[in-house]
């Protein structure tokens, strides 16, 4: 595709035995926004890795802004933003010294740098605190100043690694508002995430991806008519008794501090939802824990 921002074909990538992708395609139009969905372990942020050049693959091919990603890595790190999932700000500088400091890098006169500081400071809520120390920031301001270092430069391909992990409701529409616009000017954006609705009202086209392998794809829309045309995902019965049902939820949060009360409402897409269907088979969409129960995000 000429004018595609992303294009990847077959990816694969194997740590020892542990096959992370599996013949990965992945396909991003200049100026769009695709979805990345998955429950963790998917394949998601290795993906992401490859694409940013952080990875090389062990087998396929992928361009990024129009430069083969093995052949001409030096070219496609010029081109391209990447918020990871870890911030990656220095404790030791206040915020606005980090955003400073990386304008620096990319070239920026002390002004220019400033000035654009300046901007995503506001823009994602962290005025009160750009002059403390990040070492006094909670998780999710860091995780905003760290966003923010990904736009600074306002690259023509950004690549943001589950962004709003760990922010607060306001933060996250904050955050969803700066990357709407972003877009509407033109960049090309790829977002990984476990929020379904984050997804939908931000991205074109979304892939789900699972062990590795893509099992859904489609725009909001298409996704939407499979699942019956009301939403997201199908239902399917729970084989366990309402008792046993809540009982194993019980054992399942006392081993887990991300308890499936703290997961329901999110949309979080798991693999352990198979505990509660044995119908479900390999080949099908993964499983999605709702406040309604676990769900799957579409027809096999």
């Amino acid at each position: 595709m000429a004018d595609a921002a992303i294009v990847a074909e077959g990816l694969g990538k194997c740590f020892g035995p542990v096959v992370a992708l599996d013949g990965v395609d992945l396909e991003l139009p200049v100026g769009g926004v695709l979805g990345v969905l998955g429950p963790n372990g998917a394949g998601k942020t290795t993906a992401v890795r490859i694409l940013a050049t952080l990875l090389k693959p062990d087998r396929g091919r992928a361009r990024v802004a129009g430069f083969d990603i093995v052949e001409r890595p030096a070219e496609v790190r010029r081109r391209i933003g990447l918020s990871g999932q870890y911030a990656a700000v220095d404790p030791f500088l206040t915020g606005r010294e980090n955003l400073i400091m990386i304008g620096r890098l990319y070239g920026f006169t002390r002004r220019r740098a400033r000035s654009r500081a300046g901007e995503l400071i506001g823009q994602l809520e962290l005025t009160g605190a750009a002059g403390r120390l990040v070492r006094t920031y909670s998780g999710g301001m860091r995780r905003r100043l760290d966003v923010a270092a990904s736009l600074l430069a306002a690259p023509p391909v950004l690549f943001l690694d589950e962004p709003t992990t760990g922010l607060d409701p306001y933060g996250r529409l904050a955050l969803w508002q700066v990357l709407g616009d972003l877009t509407a000017q033109g960049t090309s954006l790829l977002l990984t995430t476990q929020y379904i609705e984050e997804a939908e009202r931000l991205a074109g086209m979304v892939v789900i991806i699972d062990h590795g392998r893509v099992v859904a794809s489609g725009t909001p829309g298409q996704l939407k008519d499979r699942a019956g045309g009301t939403g997201w995902n199908r239902s399917l019965r729970p084989a366990r008794t309402r008792g046993s049902w809540q009982a194993h939820s019980r054992r399942l949060a006392r081993g887990n501090r991300r308890s499936m009360s703290q997961r329901a409402g999110s949309s979080c897409l798991s693999q352990t939802g198979r505990e509660f269907f044995p119908m479900w088979r390999p080949g099908w969409p993964p499983l999605v824990c709702t406040s309604a129960g676990w769900l799957c995000a579409g027809p096999p």
